[in-house]
């Protein structure tokens, strides 16, 4: 069904973005223009599944496909197939299943679980149950944001037996109201901080990411913030969200640490490198990782619908919602998945099955 999958931002027409954010053509470009061809993929293509990084994530089809290193399991195809990175590795501590997730290694050593739990939107108490949908899938790395979700975050790691070391914690700085200082936009950031570190009750997140915003002033005195933070062992990772080419000029021409990542919206429909933001990325050493795999915030109809994707899908016997990931992840991206569309009001396996229709 339609609702019973992965949540994403809507693709709405003519939204106008300002400096660090993006651009309309990111949320215009056409479905049909699929990089399913631009990755020179085939419908009938059998090593389409043994090219899949979506096989990465399951030891079942792992074993189906007598693939017994998921590293070389990871063959993304097109324009970044050259530039994908080397360091793959296994991840399976501190979860519920047998699934394997790999990661990226960040600078200093941080392994990064490619796959991660979108829990934006949710409820304290529908961000506890995706935690645990999550686990049985073998999904480690919690996105979330302050607020709700992140008071969901702080009650799992109270109540359970989960080490918090084997989670990947990933959160999100606020961002300053209009017309706010530098000076205060900084004192935001820093006293949020404090304030996940207090709620959670934990010492340090894995990852801190700066929200796009269309002061430049403030975008340079939050990221000195983060920076601040990763030198003190606040945060072991520090990344950025929704940055376009300008927005991440303006943020390098102060750095002294480079973002880990660039979290943006990236489905099958917009291709590889829409308006040269990933190429801009990859300029400073910046990987991409996605959200909005089948659209946001609810899946889009003419993705889950589209002829080419579920011919794929019917060939391989995969639904269309995998292939869409598969797309994301063979392109050499991460994913940050988000549970059903219908989530607050499924009961049982059925919301369940947003997230395993992904990862099975």
């Amino acid at each position: 069904m339609a609702l019973d999958i992965i949540r994403i931002v809507a693709l709405i027409s003519g939204l106008q973005f300002t400096v660090g954010f993006q651009s309309p053509t990111f949320q215009r470009h056409s479905l049909r223009l699929s990089s399913l061809s631009a990755a020179n993929n085939k419908e009938d293509d059998f090593s389409l599944d043994r090219r899949s990084a979506i096989a990465t994530t399951s030891a079942a089809v792992l074993t189906s496909l007598s693939i017994t290193n998921p590293a070389n399991a990871f063959f993304p195809v097109g324009a970044f197939a050259s530039n994908r990175p080397k360091s793959i590795s296994k991840n399976s501590s501190g979860n519920n299943s047998n699934r394997v997730i790999p990661t990226w290694q960040l600078d200093g050593g941080v392994e990064f679980p490619i796959l991660a739990l979108n829990t934006a939107g949710l409820s304290t108490e529908e961000t506890l149950r995706a935690i645990d949908y999550a686990q049985n899938e073998g999904i480690t790395h919690l996105d979330f944001h302050p607020g709700k979700e992140r008071d969901g975050v702080a009650q799992f790691l109270k109540d359970s037996k989960v080490d918090r070391d084997s989670l990947f914690l990933n959160t999100k700085i606020r961002k300053p109201a209009p017309g706010t200082s530098p000076e205060d936009a900084a004192k935001l950031a820093r006293d949020q901080i404090e304030e996940d570190l207090q709620v959670l009750g934990v010492k340090y997140v894995d990852m801190l990411m700066l929200r796009d915003t269309p002061d430049q002033k403030n975008i340079q005195a939050q990221w000195k913030v983060l920076e601040e933070a990763l030198a003190a062992g606040k945060t072991r990772s520090v990344g950025i969200i929704n940055y376009c080419p300008s927005g991440l000029e303006t943020l390098m021409e102060t750095a002294k640490v480079v973002p880990a990542l660039n979290y943006i919206m990236c489905h099958v429909g917009m291709g590889p490198d829409i308006q040269g933001l990933r190429t801009k990325n990859e300029k400073y050493g910046i990987r991409t990782f996605a959200y909005g795999q089948t659209g946001e915030p609810e899946p889009r109809e003419a993705m889950l619908n589209d002829p080419i994707l579920k011919r794929i899908g019917e060939t391989h016997k995969k639904s269309t919602e995998e292939v869409a990931l598969r797309w994301v992840l063979q392109n050499d991206l991460a994913a940050s998945l988000r549970p059903s569309g219908n989530f607050g009001r499924c009961e049982g396996e059925e919301c369940q099955v947003g997230l395993s229709r992904q990862v099975s």
